[in-house]
């Protein structure tokens, strides 16, 4: 396994990280002090107030994303991702010497060009910023890269915020913005030329220009893959959510703490540092590979936070002033929102980093920039939506909190949606709850699971929920095998059929049907996925193995591909074995006896196709034995 435990100080990994850091830092001191300077100096332009300056300034960041994002994507898969990161850099010191012109001299003009040409050098970055990562660390590197670049990314904005805030503030404070998003953008491209150099996937790639056309045919190619189209729509949910909430922090701060703009300041510090603890976490959750189970861990944890928030409703009287945050956190209730608002971005965390690796996993790497370009596209459109329903909500005379109570229905309603469309992620999630919550699952021999390509796992069959930790310890989707009635179960039939488990029947029972599990058996190799069958046929009634049926050796002379045998230890004698009476869950006093036992999944080397038998892997699994 080649995870790194120290990442950050990895040559293939820091340059990027730095690169990305230094970018969004810059990004926000040049937006914050823009908008302190409109705010407080009044500017106005062709009319418009202050107020819609301010609005105008964030329409004019977003809108390169839906003009550029589709020639952004081929552009990165057609050409070297480093030299283009650096040339993009190279950029960004062009855009921040514009920039400075148009704070020294205070011409706004050409500071909303500015800002618009920051948009376009964002719009360019985005791309290369999770496209490259695949590229530059290994596959089970990738939560952890990208738990880490979303900590950066938060925090850099975070403190880009508070440091435009501060230099705009101080007299000629136009000037120390100028000499300091330079300087940031030039720190920015020293450590893009130290980064690993990346050839091109798609050296012949015709660059299509244009508006319209370009996205939707980047559209197109996002969608080829259902699920990694299904996993951008959530990440871009979450733009939405955040868009709203980041929007709504100042007039909740305002309109119903009477607080000043210091716990504002807070607010936001508390949605970044929540978001990078949540992204850390999730890497230390999902055991540094890929775990889709913490999706739903996030979705329901956001919706929640944001209803008890929401359930404070109003905390104090009218004409109630709080001038600072210490003053604030005098209140008890203080205590409650911070921590709600602090929850509600660590289970952000949790719900968009194993969404981004699942993308960088999925998509094909040829195309995975232009994969990642639609994801900005419909990431950027969310977030208009999202402006868009909450100017609806103020138009209809709905204050904050009734506008958090919709947000945290809406939240509910899609999370719902989402796992009704992809159930793997509410299995997966059930999964982890059951086998790390009521038991403790230790892995052994993990680093025989292929990262990708078609394998047969084998299993001896101790209860009936073998599935349910094998499923969890391999991070890969895994085809089960199971016996029909299953399926046909109210409830967990559900989750069977959304899994895509193969059914299957004795052959005196329905030979059709064992005929037709066969058949997508072959199919499901043929396509590179992970099938797992229990050679048993029936789960033990002394604890021991049974013999293996020939029924393995049909699947590999059918498909020649190598079979990974497995061992489940610490099952028997639990509440779903067949150790009480010969059957099982019929000894409810056994749930607390064995409440948190130690479960172990033994995993053996590959078996080459030519050297499968039953007889052979059932000596091979017999054999098999935990080192504890």
């Amino acid at each position: 396994m080649s995870y790194q435990n120290n990442l950050i100080g990895d040559k293939r990994f820091w340059p990027m990280f730095w690169t990305q850091f230094f970018g969004a830092f810059n990004d926000n001191v040049f937006k914050n002090a823009l908008v302190i300077l409109i705010t407080y100096k009044s500017y106005q332009l062709m009319g418009l107030s202050p107020e819609q300056m301010v609005t105008l300034c964030g329409g004019i960041f977003i809108l390169p994303f839906f003009i550029f994002s589709a020639t952004a994507g081929q552009l990165c898969d057609k050409y070297s991702k480093s030299n283009l990161i650096f040339i993009v850099k190279i950029f960004e010191i062009v855009v921040m010497i514009l920039g400075a012109c148009g704070f020294v001299f205070e011409n706004l003009p050409l500071l909303l060009f500015s800002l618009f040409l920051m948009g376009f050098q964002s719009t360019l970055f985005g791309p290369v910023k999770y496209s490259i990562l695949p590229e530059l660390i290994e596959e089970d590197e990738l939560v952890h890269g990208n738990a880490l670049v979303e900590m950066g990314t938060f925090l850099s904005i975070l403190l880009g915020t508070i440091v435009g805030g501060v230099l705009i503030s101080y007299p000629q404070g136009g000037v120390y913005v100028s000499i300091s998003v330079i300087l940031f953008a030039i720190i920015g491209a020293i450590f893009a030329k130290c980064m690993t150099p990346i050839k091109s996937n798609s050296p012949n790639l015709q660059i299509q220009y244009g508006l319209i056309k370009p996205s939707i045919d980047i559209l197109k190619v996002t969608k080829e893959i259902k699920s990694v189209w299904n996993s951008v729509l959530g990440i871009s949910w979450f733009w939405f959510l955040g868009a709203a909430l980041l929007s709504i922090f100042p007039v909740y701060a305002k309109n119903v703490l009477f607080a000043g703009e210091s716990v504002v300041t807070l607010f936001l510090a508390l949605f970044s540092v929540g978001v990078a603890i949540g992204s850390i976490l999730c890497e230390k959750f999902s055991k540094h590979r890929l775990e889709l189970g913490l999706v739903p861990f996030g979705s329901i944890g956001i919706t929640l936070f944001i209803l008890d928030l929401s359930f404070v409703g109003h905390p104090f009287a009218e004409g109630t002033t709080i001038g600072s945050i210490k003053e604030f956190m005098s209140y008890p209730i203080s205590y409650r929102i911070v921590i709600d608002l602090l929850l509600i971005s660590v289970f952000s965390g949790f719900f968009i980093v194993p969404l981004y690796t699942f993308i960088q996993q999925h998509s094909h790497p040829e195309s995975r920039s232009r994969v990642i370009a639609g994801n900005n596209i419909i990431n950027a459109l969310f977030m208009v939506v999202s402006s868009i329903a909450l100017a609806a909500f103020y138009g209809w005379g709905l204050d904050v909190v009734q506008i958090l109570l919709i947000l945290a229905m809406l939240n509910a309603i899609v999370a719902f949606y989402i796992y009704t469309i992809i159930p793997e992620f509410l299995l997966r999630f059930c999964c982890v709850i059951f086998t790390r919550m009521i038991y403790r699952l230790r892995i052994q021999g993990l680093d025989n699971i292929p990262h990708d390509g078609a394998a047969v796992l084998t299993c001896n069959h101790v209860s009936f929920v073998d599935w349910l930790f094998i499923g969890t310890a391999i991070k890969r989707p895994v085809r089960f095998v199971m016996y029909y009635t299953f399926l046909k179960l109210p409830f967990i039939g559900f989750f069977f059929r959304g899994a895509k488990v193969i059914p299957i029947a004795g052959k005196n029972e329905d030979f059709t049907l064992m005929e037709e599990a066969f058949v997508k058996i072959k199919e499901a190799l043929d396509n590179g996925e992970l099938v797992c069958i229990f050679p048993e046929g029936n789960i033990t009634k002394d604890g021991k193995i049974d013999g293996f049926r020939p029924g393995v050796e049909k699947i590999i002379q059918n498909s020649p591909v190598p079979v990974i045998p497995m061992k489940l230890e610490g099952l028997w004698g639990s509440f779903f074995s067949r150790k009480y009476g010969g059957k099982a869950l019929s000894n409810p006093k056994v749930i607390l006896k064995t409440l948190w036992s130690k479960i172990t999944l033994v995993i053996a080397d590959p078996v080459a196709a030519e050297n499968v038998s039953a007889k052979h892997l059932e000596n091979i699994t017999r054999e098999l034995k935990s080192d504890t």
